[in-house]
């Protein structure tokens, strides 16, 4: 049954994408931003940081638990529950639908436009980006949000239900708003970053191994091996380089993160990428989320 709710939930994005209005990972990224504002005061600590962390995630995780097991516990009233919620908690065609917005202003040599469009899906400053910096920050963030948008909810649901796509994807969002190694967030961030770490563990890898199979096996694996312990994040790591070579492009390399240089190493093997390889990334992430669809219809068939 589970590979049907997640047929299902990947029609729904398809068909719907994003939804547009009082997205519910808004709604909790604007709670979770109350909860920061009382927690994390000028002494914040670890321990901070892991109470706003339990108090965000623990009451939604048991709501939508409660639910499977009274209201939706069996026949199509669970089905179509589960399958709502994992769309809700993945971010497949809006991954794309944000990055395609980059490439459409590349083709047409308008650099402002696309750094503009990257700027609402990063981190770091664009605005002093070259052509090519803009592309490989693009693909940077689709290889690494294939596996926390698509990859990571897919592997939490079929281990745990709606419940463990729900808890993927809350961790995740206070990683991203929470994690960063700044005077600000080192402390109190600490928890969430460190969660996220080990909820990505596998899929991370599984994802890595994916991209590999989808495209040019041999370099990609060689990429993961020996650049991803390079790379400070233990799961965006292999992703990436898995990515990037998989592409047969260099991607990675220093970048500007609120005013102040962050030394990063090159990832993959082959050529400096263009824009037409945004779309071959996006292409990439498309193959490999066949492999997962097909080796689970598999799994769950046999099992």
């Amino acid at each position: 049954m589970a590979i049907i709710q997640i047929f299902i939930a990947l029609l729904l994005d398809k068909v719907l994408g994003e939804p547009k209005n009082n997205h519910p990972l808004v709604v909790f990224g604007n709670f979770a931003h109350k909860i920061e504002n009382r927690y994390n005061h000028s002494q914040a600590n670890k321990r901070d940081g892991v109470v706003a962390l339990l108090i965000c995630i623990i009451p939604t995780v048991l709501i939508i638990t409660a639910l499977q097991l009274t209201w939706f516990h069996s026949g199509l009233a669970s089905t179509l529950f589960s399958a709502v919620v994992l769309y809700i908690t993945i971010g497949w065609q809006s991954l794309f639908e944000h990055t395609s917005a980059i490439v459409k202003p590349l083709q047409q040599g308008n650099l402002k436009e696309a750094k503009q469009h990257l700027a609402m899906i990063v981190s770091r400053d664009t605005e002093t980006l070259e052509e090519q910096e803009v592309v490989s920050a693009t693909i940077e963030t689709l290889l690494e949000n294939g596996n926390d948008a698509i990859f990571g909810a897919l592997f939490w649901f079929v281990l745990l239900g709606p419940a463990g796509a729900v808890l993927y994807r809350l961790v995740n969002t206070l990683d991203a708003m929470w994690g960063y190694k700044n005077d600000h967030f080192l402390q109190f961030g600490w928890a969430a970053a460190r969660f996220d770490d080990l909820l990505n563990w596998v899929p991370a890898r599984l994802c890595a191994f994916s991209y590999a199979l989808a495209g040019n096996c041999q370099p990609a694996i060689q990429s993961w091996k020996t650049q991803a312990p390079q790379w400070k994040s233990p799961n965006a790591g292999p992703v990436m380089a898995a990515g990037a070579g998989a592409l047969s492009i260099t991607i990675g390399g220093d970048a500007i993160y609120h005013g102040n240089k962050e030394v990063k190493p090159v990832l993959g093997m082959g050529e400096a990428p263009t824009a037409h390889h945004i779309l071959a990334a996006q292409s990439l992430i498309n193959k490999a989320l066949f492999i997962w669809l097909a080796t689970l219809t598999v799994l769950l068939v046999v099992l």
